[in-house]
């Protein structure tokens, strides 16, 4: 038959790029064989990145798995067709929980199941049939606190101001060019260069925060290379001048903001000069910045993961909040709301006023873990945590985990502490179309299905879009072997526990199994647009996506009778401020720190086995400024050994003065558990060797130190 072109998204990454997938026969049936940007998508006009062009790779790679595996008892995999396999887990299921009570089931959600549609709600739904409070995902990993901590000082109902309208914005700790990733606000991940090229064309001031000088920080008017971890003492220098000099909002903050003479009273222990020279800034180039971002009309500040994996997260978070609040930064009546979210369940009005509180932590009921005083932060345990409820002894044990698309072995921080964990399970299942170094240890091995082979929606990218956009497509080339769909895993795992898995519409049929278009609709009960709605609308538009102007809600006015107010001054806010500028970071003989930094060939550990991405990164590099590498003896493409006050990994040393003097900056998820210095030119290190959960942690979230980490560097 030749070519056959379908318009579809990439699911690599969470941008969901809209893509042509150029398909032809082979001799096992339909192959993928290209795939490009739809340059007639209206939202990503033909952008796509190096990693999602690699999909035909990934798709027909030699290395994948079509088969489920069994570890047998000799210790050798043993591939499985997949009803037996899911019914000897669902059987080892019932062994566990029979024995050691609900709890002692987990499931890990990490990056590559997020690609799955709907993979977060199965296994967050089956988490919750079992009954066990043992739910994790890798959110908590690198920003608990901007998704879970700031609604307690108040959410604006109508949403903050989007970029597309903004003559100003300041990104800190976020290279969205890189990364695909910014929170709402910032410049959305379709072609972002592109975007913020064009939106400073018009007039866009851009500041960018960051310890080096990022692809996004060369584009800014203002560039602050702030120091690592020490992100709270700039912005709160920031908020110093900003309200010193009278450039807030007095009357958004009269009407809507509670706290804000105890946030003015607390920054005032950080003028300028102390905020600077703590930054390690100008001092005239910080004031800058906050008169630059107060001087504008409509824009945010935003971070990335890096200021969160930094230390101080929650704090960081909270400035950042009051930045945007105390300069109104928000949509208001009469204006488009900020992101319509076609498959966001059961919204609420938007409103110019803020939203009543939320508690997403710390509230009677909600459950809490063993360890640490730590607890669920909305419906998840943080990760920090799972390593322990693992090894130790006690109720609650855990002695079963799931993890669905996500890499606990070097994901995790302390690897040799995990790798224990791990290995000490009754039940590991890992679900990954590769042998990943996770699957290598795991007891079972799921092959799923891969995004071309199966249907989605949108619902991942949307909080992005800032037009109700939305797609539903289907599968272009048909599974290999004898696999299937995240969602059909969980649900016959459920079905043989006799559980029933209940998601926003209500219980699923747990007689037959839905479809995975039933499963969707009830997924996103009380959405703008009905997910099988969408699809008959993107069939007979001929696979592409949909934009419905009608559904995208408009701000409504204030409700005198559901009033609420910001609240700047909840639980340790603002007294955090004084606490850090009381105890600045010092670690005695590790007088470097290594940062984490994106690569352009990977996503979190998702590409390691994709040919033309390991030829383009072989190894995980170490990017030293050039005088440190003289200073310290050591040789461009020669190796370094980098040591915490934990372990020692290598890297290999490369030049770069865009990062400051002082740091070194690597990428984290490489690697694996047996990573060398003899091998580690092809695989890397995993920088989550260097971290101790349990010794730099923040106390809300349990985000652990993962950037700005104390090192000291010697030739290797």
């Amino acid at each position: 038959m030749g070519i056959e072109t379908h318009k579809t998204f990439c699911r690599f990454c969470h941008a969901n790029c809209a893509m042509e997938v150029d398909v032809e026969d082979g001799p096992n049936g339909k192959r993928v064989v290209e795939v490009r940007g739809d340059p007639q998508d209206p939202a990503y006009n033909g952008y796509t990145c190096v990693k999602g062009r690699e999909l035909p790779d990934s798709h027909n790679s030699e290395n994948r798995l079509h088969h489920s595996l069994v570890r047998n008892d000799a210790g050798e995999f043993v591939s499985t067709p997949m009803d037996q396999t899911l019914a000897h887990v669902a059987a080892e299921l019932r062994r566990i929980i029979d024995t050691h009570g609900p709890h002692s089931v987990a499931v890990f959600m990490g990056s590559g199941g997020f690609q799955n549609s709907a993979a977060m709600a199965a296994s967050l739904s089956f988490a919750q049939a079992v009954g066990s409070r043992n739910f994790y995902t890798s959110v908590t990993l690198d920003q608990p606190a901007k998704v879970f901590t700031t609604q307690r000082y108040g959410k604006w109902m109508a949403g903050p101001n989007t970029f597309s309208e903004s003559d100003v914005a300041l990104f800190i700790g976020n290279n969205p060019i890189v990364s695909h990733y910014a929170p709402v606000g910032g410049v959305p991940p379709f072609s972002p260069s592109r975007r913020i090229r064009d939106k400073k064309a018009e007039g866009l001031k851009l500041i960018v925060a960051d310890p080096r000088e990022s692809d996004v920080a060369r584009l800014a008017d203002i560039y602050l290379p702030v120091k690592p971890g020490e992100d709270p003492a700039m912005l709160a220098g920031m908020l110093n001048v900003i309200i010193a000099e009278g450039l807030y909002d007095r009357n958004f903050v009269a009407a809507h903001v509670d706290g804000f003479d105890e946030l003015a009273e607390a920054v005032k222990a950080f003028p300028p000069e102390v905020a600077a020279e703590r930054a390690g800034l100008d001092t005239d180039q910080l004031i800058a910045a906050a008169r630059m971002f107060a001087g504008g009309s409509k824009g945010c500040a935003t971070t990335g993961t890096g200021p969160e994996m930094a230390g101080n997260g929650t704090l960081t978070e909270y400035l950042v909040t009051c930045l945007n609040t105390i300069c109104a930064r928000f949509k208001q009546e009469g204006e488009k709301a900020a992101i319509p979210g076609v498959f966001s369940p059961y919204q609420d009005a938007r409103r110019a006023q803020v939203a009543p509180p939320v508690p997403m932590f710390g509230a009677e009921g909600m459950p809490k873990s063993r360890f640490r005083g730590l607890g669920h932060l909305g419906w998840e345990m943080p990760c920090n945590v799972l390593a322990d409820e693992i090894l130790t002894p006690g109720d609650g044990q855990v002695r079963a985990l799931i993890s669905v698309g996500g890499n606990p072995v070097v994901g995790f921080p302390d690897q040799a502490k995990m790798v224990r964990a791990l290995d000490d399970l009754e039940l590991f299942v890992q679900i990954d179309p590769w042998m990943s170094a996770s699957a290598k240890r795991a007891d079972v091995v799921l092959a799923p299905s891969q995004c071309l082979e199966r249907e989605d929606i949108t619902n991942l990218s949307e909080w992005w879009h800032e037009e109700p956009y939305a797609r539903y497509v289907e599968p272009v080339v048909a599974a290999p072997g004898d696999v299937i769909d995240e969602y059909e895993m969980f649900w016959t795992l459920a079905h043989h526990l006799g559980i029933t898995m209940v998601l926003n519409g209500g219980p699923l049929p747990m007689d037959r199994k839905p479809t995975k278009q039933e499963f969707l609709d009830l997924m996103v009960t009380g959405s703008l647009k009905k997910p099988s709605d969408v699809r008959a609308d993107c069939q007979a538009n001929g696979g592409a996506a949909m934009i419905y102007p009608e559904v995208h809600p408009k701000v409504e006015p204030l409700d005198e009778g559901e009033f609420h107010r910001f609240d700047l001054a909840v639980g340790a806010m603002p007294s955090e401020i004084l606490k850090y500028a009381s105890n600045p970071a010092t670690r005695e003989g590790f007088d470097f720190r290594l940062i984490s930094r994106r690569s352009k060939t990977r996503f979190n550990s998702i590409g390691h086995p994709l040919k033309k991405l390991q030829e383009k990164t072989t190894t995980n590099p170490a990017y030293i400024h050039p005088d440190d590498i003289a200073a310290l003896g050591l040789e461009e493409g020669g190796l370094v050994a980098i040591t915490s006050p934990h372990a020692t990994i290598h890297g290999v040393v490369k030049a770069s003065d865009k990062v400051r003097r002082g740091l070194v900056s690597m990428a984290h998820a490489y690697g694996d558990a047996d990573a060398t210095k003899a091998d580690v030119r092809e695989r890397g290190s995993s920088t989550n060797r260097l971290v101790s959960e349990v010794v730099d942690y923040d106390p809300i979230t349990g985000q652990s130190l993962q950037s700005a980490i104390p090192v000291k560097l010697e030739p290797a």
